[in-house]
């Protein structure tokens, strides 16, 4: 079971309100004069932007004709959406839509990442995350360094955390051969994606393309994820970082699109166990 998100329980709200409306056939317009609201107000809501004040929330639930046991269900979602997630600390320090995706991220299941040119996130030491970060002098200050390592280990949680999120990661094998931070940095994160695999083995699947794969769909493609929540309501997303852009990707046919890519990339990885021996030959090449 995923941990509680309150972004994760304001989107399902947001999606639940709008399934309500349009099965009593009513309009944004209509539904937002209905309890006093502007249309627009009404429409962050559904989105999952805005929070619902508890009186507006049963007034709509009484207008949808919503019956006690779904109204009572969508008052618990409105309070599970009241809190403050980890990131919020960090609102000053990263893009809106960034912090968007860290609270679908602390609130999903299931993860299926590609990358093809660094260590994944949820992997990355704390030197290893230092030195990516350090070599982004164009964008980054100094200053913020530090600060953004630490939310990159606060994200690893979900991985080793108490409630596990189900990750399967596909890296390029060039990703185990970029002396990210130079060699000794390089090997520390080599040895600690070794001690991951054993010690999560359960939830986490990482699986390398080697260099003799031949071409695929995503080769030369940035990072992407697709994430999957625990209530069936909620939709698969997709999340796509370019170096100047961050886009969180909810349409059904873009997120298939990135999904067929992902499941593309996985077909020409090496198993699990050809994967690990990958990873060590990569570490025993530069010790």
């Amino acid at each position: 079971m995923a941990p509680a998100s309150p972004l994760v329980a304001a989107w399902e709200l947001g999606i639940r309100l709008k399934a309500a409306r349009e099965q009593v056939d009513m309009t944004g317009t209509d539904a937002a004069h209905s309890i006093g609201v502007t249309q627009n107000y009404l429409s962050n809501i559904e989105h999952g932007r805005r929070k619902i004040a508890e009186d507006k929330l049963t007034a709509l639930a009484g207008t949808y004709l919503l019956d006690d046991d779904e109204a009572a269900e969508l008052v618990e979602l409105r309070k599970a959406s009241d809190g403050r997630g980890w990131w919020s600390r960090y609102s000053g320090l990263f893009a809106p839509e960034l912090l968007r995706y860290f609270g679908f991220e602390h609130g999903a299941e299931e993860i299926r990442s590609y990358e093809s040119g660094v260590m994944s996130g949820l992997l990355q030491t704390r030197d290893y995350a230092h030195a990516v970060h350090s070599g982004d002098r164009a964008n980054l200050r100094g200053s913020e360094i530090d600060r953004r390592v630490e939310a990159r280990q606060m994200r690893q949680h979900r991985i080793s955390g108490s409630d596990p999120l189900r990750a399967v990661i596909v890296l390029t094998e060039g990703v185990l051969r970029q002396q990210v931070g130079g060699r000794e940095v390089l090997s520390g994160q080599l040895e600690h994606v070794l001690n991951m695999i054993h010690a999560h083995s359960d939830t986490l699947a990482i699986r390398i393309i080697p260099f003799s794969a031949g071409s695929y769909g995503a080769m030369g493609s940035s990072t992407f994820h697709l994430l999957t929540f625990p209530s069936p309501r909620l939709r698969r997303l997709a999340w796509h970082e370019a170096v100047t852009s961050l886009n969180l990707i909810d349409t059904e046919a873009r997120v298939h699109q990135y999904s067929l890519s992902f499941d593309e990339a996985l077909d020409r990885a090496a198993d699990v166990e050809a994967s690990e021996e990958i990873i060590r030959d990569a570490l025993r090449s530069i010790t």
